[in-house]
């Protein structure tokens, strides 16, 4: 092999070793690092028994580790040390924290700090009002002739004692199906002043309870109840406790975090009817026992996709959009977990200035002699790929610079994680577009605390204490280096994907719907997007998701899609299998072919979504359709001109972008994966070997440019290539990566 013009990368995945550097003529290609390049950790606080002392040596030990910032979540205390413990948001707790950002600051750290302790958000300050709602339904039956002897007044025992119960609704159904609503009826001590004429009904009443749900893992001040994420006072209300302890300063915080939602049967908010009538324009009274019963007909699930909508719309507006606009009112930034919430994951990850995915369990690799002990892995949950890519997609289509991941959540147990298992972890996070890693994580422990220190129980083991903790360095070195470049430009992906949420919505089973990472076997993968994405992204096409709302705010720039002037561009868009499009949205997609965009549908649209003059709506809906005139192509496609652009219909995809003479990237046909960015003066590939074999070949890329040079990630090296014919030869042994930077 002719090595001169190229760089041999041989570092073992298993163990960071040390390259003699090898500049062959090209100038250092990598980008300047700061601390946001460098991975940052979730810092727990156990009973916020902190003090400088201790605070002093563990990040003075983390920043010599290549760590750049870390994330403060309080949580509960280790037992036996109570004296210890600091009341969260104190005076003496403000002291503890101003005391970490000035220390952070003079090692050039970062620091980020959860708005709540355990999690999910809520504490001393949510009072009965506020706290997480949900609906409580008692049903009745009366015949004409009959008085109705019962009192309609709740009967659960652990709502007794709160103040805030309300009876919503009551409303009655006969055997046709006819209702009456008889909210007005109901006297103050549950009594009924209704008789029905004829035949036998129905009476379902609903009660605006609550969940009872209190933060989990809570730090010493920080107990009490989760909040109630669709009310549009509960926010408001509870960020006024860290206005009190903050004043005019964010005390050096550079961003105020948010886990994931875990807020459970959370359904309901006080205000619920009116919000609904207003954003649906019909009465949800005269519809609520298809809300609440059993019935898995047409109407239930139009019924529950509007109620699902409006719950989405709620959390929108009145959490996430008003988290945003404190955390800026702070000079932070905000980071959100949207995903486990019952709403769209990508405009809800879009609404912060970072979103989060999150890694959970361990994934399977082919890489020889790469150790996986399932004793030692949570059997039922992987990091899925395309989970990931909600939040990466949100923040490349709104033009956000960073997506982060909170990553190896029960990686393996502790004490037990080799860095060899957590480096294709990492690869498989960036290759989702995500260049922002959080470690789950570090505990932190006092300075006289002996081995094995203080330790969460749900972590990858990140401490001093760590036996693997000297050689972390050269992991940290790798995804400082790594992350340089995927925080430099902005995604290259091509392909837009629409997410057909109104599918999922419209399900007439149960009644709120989330979207967890620990089921996506549930509601993920079954779905022809899901099948999509998985297909393309192996055949070399790169892709990122766009809502319905992300839609309606596109442009058409130099014949590409575009939602924000921050955001990437793209040349696709593909509207996948699906039964429900909103007439609206396929409104925007015909606009958007109009002004010149390649629009691809797997199939037409069938329904509308939603109960609300569903007959108008579907013959707008068809109408629209009936507009584009298709004319038949070879291979099952069917194409239209639309204005300056084009519609195509196929229900294979990658024939229709063959149609489209989009490119895919032919690399992918030996195995390795890859994602590409885009820089001002070329592109950058970071290229991943998760085969079980060495790949040493020519590889085709679809952009070369000029000079291309070949960076080794693991340690730094860098060198010209040896390109031939739009292909660079690459030497990569299973396990590793490197990046190729071609300059136009």
């Amino acid at each position: 092999m002719n090595f001169k013009n190229i760089i041999k990368l041989s570092v073992i995945c298993f163990a960071f070793g040390n390259l003699s550097a090898q500049n062959l003529s090209a100038q250092n290609p990598w980008p300047q690092t700061n601390e946001t390049a460098k991975p940052w950790t979730r810092w727990w606080w156990m009973g916020s028994a902190v003090d400088e002392k201790g605070l002093d040596k563990q990040l003075t030990a983390l920043n010599n580790a290549g760590f750049g910032g870390v994330e403060i979540v309080p949580i509960y205390g280790a037992k036996g040390f109570e004296n210890r413990y600091l009341n969260y948001l104190s005076p003496e707790w403000m002291k503890m924290l101003q005391f970490t950002t000035n220390k952070a600051k003079s090692l050039n750290m970062g620091v980020d700090m959860a708005v709540g302790t355990g999690w999910p958000i809520g504490g001393p300050q949510v009072d009965d009002q506020n706290a997480a709602t949900k609906m409580i339904v008692q049903t009745y039956k009366i015949s004409s002739g009959e008085i109705f002897s019962d009192k309609i007044v709740l009967k659960d025992e652990k709502q007794k004692n709160l103040k805030t119960i309300k009876l919503d609704v009551v409303t009655a159904y006969n055997e046709k199906n006819e209702a009456v609503v008889l909210t007005d009826k109901v006297n103050a001590d549950g009594s009924l002043t209704w008789k029905p004429t004829s035949g036998k009904w129905m009476i379902y009443a609903v009660f605006a309870g609550k969940t009872l749900q209190k933060v989990k893992r809570a730090a010493p001040g920080g107990e009490g109840y989760t909040l109630d994420h669709f009310s549009p006072y509960a926010t408001k209300d509870y960020l006024k406790t860290f206005d009190n302890a903050f004043g005019n300063s964010n005390y050096g915080i550079r961003s105020f975090f948010n886990d994931s939602y875990e807020v459970y049967n959370a359904d309901w908010t006080p205000d619920f009817l009116n919000e609904f009538k207003k954003r649906r324009n019909y009465d949800l009274g005269l519809y609520i026992k298809y809300l609440v019963g059993n019935e898995e007909n047409e109407i239930a699930g139009r019924v529950k996709s509007d109620y699902r909508e409006t719950l989405n719309e709620l959390i929108l507006n009145n959490f996430t959009k008003d988290f945003t606009n404190w955390a800026h009112s702070k000079n932070s930034k905000n980071t959100n977990q949207a995903h486990g919430s019952p709403g769209n994951l990508l405009d809800l990850y879009a609404a912060v200035d970072i979103p989060e995915s999150e890694t959970f369990g361990s994934s399977v690799f082919d890489i020889p002699g790469l150790k996986r002990d399932t004793a030692d892995i949570q059997k039922s949950d992987r990091p899925d790929f395309i989970m990931l890519k909600f939040a990466s997609s949100a923040a490349n289509v709104t033009g956000k610079k960073l997506t982060s991941n909170e990553t190896f959540t029960w990686l393996t147990e502790h004490f037990k994680t080799a860095w060899s298992q957590a480096k294709p972890e990492l690869e498989q996070v960036f290759l989702s577009g995500i260049n922002h890693i959080f470690y789950h994580g570090t505990t932190y422990t006092p300075a006289d605390v002996k081995f094995p220190g203080w330790l969460f129980y749900a972590s990858t083991n990140f401490v001093p204490e760590n036996s693997l903790w000297p050689h972390l360095k050269g992991l940290n070195s790798y995804i400082e280096r790594t992350q340089s470049v995927l925080q430099n430009g902005k995604s290259d992906n091509e392909l837009l994907m629409y997410w057909p949420i109104y599918d999922q919505w419209a399900s007439p089973k149960g009644k709120d719907v989330t979207f967890k990472v620990h089921n996506v076997e549930k509601w993920l993968v079954p779905t022809p997007m899901y099948e999509n994405l998985n297909k393309l992204s192996k055949m070399g096409y790169s892709l990122d998701m766009i809502s319905d709302k992300m839609i309606s705010e596109s442009k058409l720039e130099n014949q590409k899609i575009q939602v924000s002037k921050d955001g990437s561009a793209y040349q696709v868009l593909i509207v996948p299998e699906l039964t429900y499009l909103p007439e609206s949205t396929l409104k925007n997609i015909i606009d958007l072919a109009q002004n010149g965009a390649s629009i691809i549908f797997q199939n037409e649209p069938k329904e509308v979504n939603g109960n609300f003059e569903r007959d108008r709506r579907r013959t707008e809906l068809k109408s629209l359709w009936n507009q584009i005139q298709f004319q038949n192509q070879t291979g099952n496609l069917k194409m239209a001109s639309f204005g300056k652009g084009k519609i195509v219909v196929s229900s294979d995809v990658a024939k229709a972008l063959e149609y489209f003479k989009i490119e895919r990237e032919k690399l992918t046909d030996t195995g390795l994966k890859f994602v590409r960015r885009q820089f001002d003066g070329g592109k950058y590939y970071y290229i991943v070997n998760h085969t079980s074999k060495e790949i040493n070949q020519n590889i085709p890329l679809n952009f070369t440019g000029k000079q291309v040079t070949l960076m080794n990630p693991e340690n730094g090296d860098y060198g010209l290539a040896e390109t031939q014919n739009n292909s660079v030869r690459v030497q990569l042994k299973s396990g590793e990566s490197l990046i190729i930077k071609n300059t136009e």
